[in-house]
């Protein structure tokens, strides 16, 4: 089951200190306008969680992930899973409904470390490399 943090009151928030990708952006900065937290449950099992942002433009470092300006691109910036193929299911997932939810936004990107890791998960999850910047890497998902 898909599910939305929508505030700072929200049971699962403490588990955004799990993050192991971005571990020192606080929660608070996590939600708000042009952004969200989506997490795979099963039951009362958390399964993955990932943080999107929203923005016009394709950011190419943390400094740019919080504007506030209008949104085309979700910007998928940390993703991880607890259970096998639950990141990638959750990824599809919040897709799915920012698709239905929100008809502006028209690509998919990452802001994603450089590491073999999100390489190999990105890439083999139907991503391609759209820029490499000077510390991230930015893929796109083309899910037409």
């Amino acid at each position: 089951m898909l599910y939305t943090i929508r505030d700072q009151n929200d049971s699962w928030l403490h588990r955004i200190q799990e993050d192991p990708v971005r571990p020192h952006i606080p929660a608070h900065e996590r939600i708000g306008p042009n952004r969200d937290i989506f997490l795979s449950l099963d039951g009362q099992r958390v399964q993955a969680i990932t943080c999107v942002s929203y923005h016009s433009d394709i950011p190419s470092d943390e400094r740019d992930l919080f504007c506030q300006d209008p949104p085309r691109v979700a910007v998928f910036y940390t993703i991880w899973s607890y259970a096998s193929g639950a990141a990638r299911a959750l990824l599809f997932d919040a897709v799915d409904h920012i698709r239905r939810t929100q008809a502006e936004i028209q690509r998919f990107v990452t802001l994603s470390p450089k590491t073999d890791m999100a390489h190999r998960f990105h890439i083999g999850n139907g991503a391609g490399i759209l820029r490499e910047n000077a510390s991230t890497i930015n893929y796109e998902y083309h899910l037409d």
